[in-house]
């Protein structure tokens, strides 16, 4: 059975953005986006929220061809399975992704269950459903040195979980830990 695992770029006190909205202070380092890069090549299908899909439409049409980390994200990202879900949107763009107005936790258990490769869930939003529901398996955090003092919590508040640090890293300036959710 595939893991689901949901990752995020935060500031050290939590948030994905700050409480404009911005996000300029977690540019990622080419050191960082190759670890990142490592990690998206085990996903085979990204689940994203509206929010998550207009940020990172951008690689759908990013140079390929361009060396380094940036280069090898964009031919990782085409290569990936996507399904967006969004109660407002008509559609979507890009080969192999799909939407879906609702998030249905039995068929993202299924999912999971006929998947060979892990999925990666992205956006807090839509990731808090999915915690709601029990699916999250694995959770990677990516602090960046800045209190941004308020925006959106990367983690859900409400919903209790237990656990397990599996490893602790630092990239740079960035920590990144990797967490286990316990059932």
């Amino acid at each position: 059975m595939a893991r689901l695992r949901f990752s995020a770029i935060t500031s050290a006190d939590g948030y994905v953005n700050d409480a404009d909205g911005s996000f300029d202070w977690a540019v990622p380092s080419d050191e960082l986006h190759a670890v990142v890069n490592d990690h998206q090549r085990e996903i085979g299908t990204l689940l994203l929220g509206r929010r998550m899909y207009e940020v990172m439409r951008y690689w759908e049409t990013a140079p390929g061809d361009v060396p380094g980390p940036g280069g090898e994200f964009a031919r990782i990202w085409r290569d990936s399975d996507k399904i967006i879900y969004s109660r407002t949107m008509d559609g979507v763009f890009g080969a192999r992704t799909t939407l879906e107005a609702e998030f249905d936790p039995a068929a993202v258990s299924a999912l999971k269950a006929l998947s060979v490769r892990d999925l990666g869930i992205g956006g807090p939003t839509l990731a808090a459903e999915a915690f709601a529901a029990g699916l999250v398996d694995d959770i990677h955090l990516f602090a960046h040195p800045v209190i941004v003092g308020g925006g959106t919590r990367a983690l859900p508040d409400g919903i209790p979980m237990r656990l397990e640090l599996v490893s602790a890293e630092r990239i740079g300036d960035v920590v990144h830990t990797h967490h286990r959710v316990l059932r």
